[in-house]
């Protein structure tokens, strides 16, 4: 009952998400067209990862099955690896906004955030594959469903979670010391203000989101290193 309240309310938000940024124009900007990117891969968590562990949690026996345990772990890590980078490639965005707005706009554009974006989903795709066709299955009706990858048990969390979280950690302190120089420096121009104050409160807010997300992965990446 909870995995599948959890995937129904996953899966309405980040849809709701992906609905709001593809039909209102006002919203095609390249810091949304990134968390687009990681709304859908949120969106699949709830569509391909939360029925699985359901099935494995209801149906032990499931284990036996060499595929199902592949196919299960593949989504669950390729998918979290993506919006682990997703988030890392929002924080760099949020980086220029604040830190360089006034060569933000050359730098940051669309097709930047569509190559940040395919290359957030190449490397979540490739440690998918090597879980499917690399992996020994360690799961049996009485233990945990698991894949063992030597490549993607060591490798894999380096680059896609220690590594990205390093990154976006450095970032948004670095933000957090700038942001608290521009304080004193933009009282005297109230519109500087007004939008300086906004992409703050960007950062903040997706820095939360950030915050909430490494707290919950980071147990699971220490366990399987």
């Amino acid at each position: 009952v909870f995995l599948g309240s959890l995937s129904v309310v996953t899966i309405c938000g980040n849809l709701l998400v992906i609905i709001s940024i593809i039909y209102f124009k006002q919203l095609h900007t390249p810091t949304n067209y990134l968390i687009l990117s990681l709304a859908v891969a949120d969106l699949l968590v709830g569509v391909l990862v939360f029925p699985f562990s359901m099935a494995f949690t209801v149906t032990s026996c499931w284990y036996h099955e060499d595929f199902f345990c592949k196919i299960r772990d593949s989504f669950d890590v390729s998918l979290c690896s993506s919006s682990i980078l997703n988030l890392c490639c929002i924080s760099i965005d949020r980086y220029y906004a604040v830190c360089q707005p006034l060569t933000y706009r050359s730098k940051i554009n669309v097709h930047v955030t569509v190559i940040m974006s395919l290359v957030s989903w190449g490397i979540a795709v490739l440690i998918g594959i090597i879980i499917i066709f690399a992996g020994t299955s360690q799961g049996t009706c009485e233990e945990q469903c698991s894949v063992d990858v030597v490549i993607a048990n060591t490798v894999g969390p380096v680059f896609s979670f220690y590594l990205p979280a390093i990154i976006m950690l450095s970032i948004y302190f670095k933000i957090f010391l700038v942001a608290q120089k521009q304080v004193s420096s933009i009282q005297a121009a109230k519109s500087g203000a007004s939008v300086s104050k906004m992409e703050r409160k960007a950062t903040k807010t997706l820095a939360t989101v950030m915050g909430v997300f490494l707290l919950c992965l980071t147990p699971f990446f220490l366990r399987i290193v």
